[in-house]
């Protein structure tokens, strides 16, 4: 089976600043690391690979530093790494992301299965995985927080839902982003460490994928982030006092004030 795990480099959440002239995030001095959700995704694939056998291609579109998370997914268990980075895919939106990202497996020769993180922790919109599924033609689940059977063939998995979970049904080749809840990812062995120091990361430009200039980067997005910022500061806050009785009395005399 050949599964490919779709891995983005997102700043830490915890050291993001926004920069007050630009208003954009300050990326100077925040550590950069594998998106939460995707490092899911590339042990499901590697659990996969070690039940099933196959071979687990991990791809990320990014900077040329992206590199050092590729290798740190191959000392996960990757076996392949592919980094495709161009200037022309910089400013992409989703729609230009997947576009990227599906003519690199295609341009691989595909897949049998696809494993992405449900969102990226610093765009959260959760729009790449199925995305790139619409993109291939392929069917995908989302939200999947379990798979319950596996062959050459078939899928059979829990997709997450608010009241509960769905179990679905999926044909090869598909598509599955992936939630926390399904696994607890591995740390990376020595042996591992060993062996993605001296690994090979083949890179892709755009031109090596066919990919057309109009549809890459900030000209093949229909989105674009004008300005990001943090909300304001809320004023007026008012602390009540006294034992639940008299705080209840107090809350009911300002909505009583409030709406009169």
């Amino acid at each position: 089976m050949r599964i490919f795990v779709c891995l983005k480099q997102v700043p830490d959440t915890k050291d993001i600043r926004l920069d007050p002239v630009t208003h954009t995030l300050s990326r100077e001095g925040v550590q950069s690391i594998m998106n939460p959700y995707d490092q899911h995704a590339l042990e499901e694939a590697v659990r996969l690979k070690e039940t099933m056998g196959g071979e687990v291609t991990v791809i990320s579109m990014g900077p040329p530093q992206a590199e050092d998370m590729l290798r740190l997914a191959i000392s996960l268990g990757a076996d392949k790494a592919v980094l495709v980075s161009d200037r022309a895919f910089a400013g992409a939106d989703t729609c230009a992301t997947t576009y990227a990202l599906a003519k690199t497996v295609i341009h691989l020769g595909g897949a049998d299965l696809i494993l992405c993180g449900k969102q990226a922790i610093d765009g959260d919109t959760a729009q790449v995985g199925p995305g790139l599924a619409v993109r291939l033609d392929m069917p995908f689940a989302t939200c999947v927080q379990k798979i319950r059977k596996a062959d050459a063939r078939m899928l059979t998995v829990e997709r997450m839902m608010d009241d509960g979970y769905d179990v679905v049904e999926l044909g090869l080749p598909a598509l599955l982003t992936v939630v926390k809840d399904i696994n607890e990812p591995r740390v990376p062995s020595l042996k591992g460490k060993m062996r993605a120091k001296s690994a090979l990361i083949t890179r892709l430009a755009a031109a090596d994928i066919d990919a057309a200039a109009t549809l890459c980067g900030l000209s093949g997005s229909p989105t674009q982030v004008a300005k990001v910022f943090p909300p304001p500061s809320r004023a007026g806050r008012v602390t009540l006092s006294g034992d639940i009785d008299q705080q209840i009395a107090q809350v009911a005399e300002r909505l009583s004030a409030y709406f009169s």
